[in-house]
């Protein structure tokens, strides 16, 4: 899961990043405060946090930025369409907010750069 969400958000944040004028102008109709300073941070914190992911490094921190990023999201680009549970429910958003979600909290796995740096610092995982 972790490989396959890290690859769709590097891409999707590489290309925003190549599109930021009109990245720029769709954060400002959909109402998003500083879009000149928040477009390319979202876009950044997308392709460097889905190449995070895709390694496995520092997991937690870019999976917690890009559910809040998909929390963001919800609410400003498809909220008035919800009209029940079942709609917000059935958002690739909401989707990828719950993959991030899980990520945040269970950490990367045991292939991952993270789990490679805490073995080599001595932190072994303990068996049960």
């Amino acid at each position: 899961m972790r490989l396959i969400v890290g690859y769709v958000f590097m891409l999707t944040g590489w290309s925003k990043l190549n599109n930021l004028p009109q990245m720029v102008q769709n954060f400002t109709d959909w109402g998003i405060p500083f879009p000149q300073l928040l477009t390319p941070f979202v876009s950044v914190v997308e392709c460097v946090g889905g190449a995070m992911l895709i390694l496995g490094l520092f997991t937690r921190i870019p999976a917690a930025m890009l559910a809040v990023v998909m929390l963001v999201a919800i609410k400003v680009a498809k909220w008035e369409n919800v009209d029940s549970l079942e709609t917000l429910l059935g958002f690739e958003e909401a989707t990828y907010f719950a993959a991030f979600l899980w990520l945040a909290i269970a950490g990367p796995g045991s292939a991952s750069l993270d789990r490679l740096l805490l073995n080599s610092a001595g932190h072994r995982r303990e068996s049960t």
